[in-house]
């Protein structure tokens, strides 16, 4: 079985940021074959990380409509479509799916990509998954069990009213959710207490802070990856000992 961590929250809450440190954490904690999954529609996960996106899943589903060679069946051509989409990085491999379908009828590609995807998930044991803000586009994927779900928010009420409508829209989907977690991020200032709803939803145990941090901004008007900011940054040093918090288990079964 592997071990699945999904990401959600509204935009600019910094959810791909943190995506990109996790991976890195479980890199660095040997917690691997790791497959990363950037399943926002607005994929910039590569980025993150440092590797060159060429091709997204959604560029499959768009050519098996008018695109597959004569001779060859669609479920070879999208198989062959997955290969050249998967990106073989250093110690992990990542998957966008891209943008959502256009109009007219994308069942046959979607079933078949469903198929694919539920095979490549079975070659890792761990899979990071960067959705978009709702949590509709991974419930279309066959991996339905989610070991850690991290909520991400900015200290704002807006953000906040966000992961709690995702946290309480994620019980209603066909999928097993074994542990929720609200992270807001980009803290200035500690609150004095969270909203009623934030507390009924998550309760007290189940939020955690990440500062805001400078070094972030620079890195992103520099084009660096977030990847490779210093150890000693305040973001990196919070979320190393949020990961370890978390993952600990999974990281002792990982040695």
């Amino acid at each position: 079985m592997s071990f699945a961590v999904a990401l959600g929250g509204k935009g600019g809450t910094g959810k791909t940021t943190i995506a990109g440190l996790l991976i890195r954490y479980m890199l660095e904690h040997g917690m691997k074959p790791l497959l990363a999954i950037d399943a926002d529609c607005n994929s910039n996960l590569n980025e993150v990380l440092g590797v060159v996106l060429e091709e997204t899943l959604s560029d499959a589903r768009e050519d098996m409509k008018t695109k597959v060679p004569a001779g060859m069946t669609k479920d070879i051509y999208m198989e062959m479509k997955l290969e050249q989409a998967l990106i073989e990085a250093d110690c992990f491999d990542l998957v966008a799916m891209g943008r959502p379908e256009g109009p007219g009828c994308y069942c046959a590609a979607n079933n078949l990509l469903s198929s694919l995807i539920e095979r490549l998930i079975g070659n890792y044991q761990y899979i990071v998954i960067d959705n978009e803000a709702g949590m509709e586009h991974f419930s279309r994927l066959n991996q339905k069990d989610i070991d850690l779900l991290l909520l991400v928010s900015d200290p704002s009420r807006r953000g906040l009213s966000a992961a709690c409508r995702i946290a309480e829209l994620v019980k209603s989907l066909p999928m097993s959710v074994a542990r929720t977690v609200l992270v807001v991020n980009q803290i200035r200032q500690m609150p004095a207490d969270w909203p009623e709803e934030v507390l009924r939803i998550f309760g007290k145990d189940s939020i955690a802070c990440l500062p805001a941090d400078p070094m972030l901004s620079r890195f992103d008007m520099e084009g660096k990856p977030t990847v490779k900011l210093p150890e000693d940054t305040p973001v990196v040093v919070e979320t190393q000992k949020l990961f370890e918090k978390l993952l600990a288990g999974v990281q002792s079964n990982a040695r």
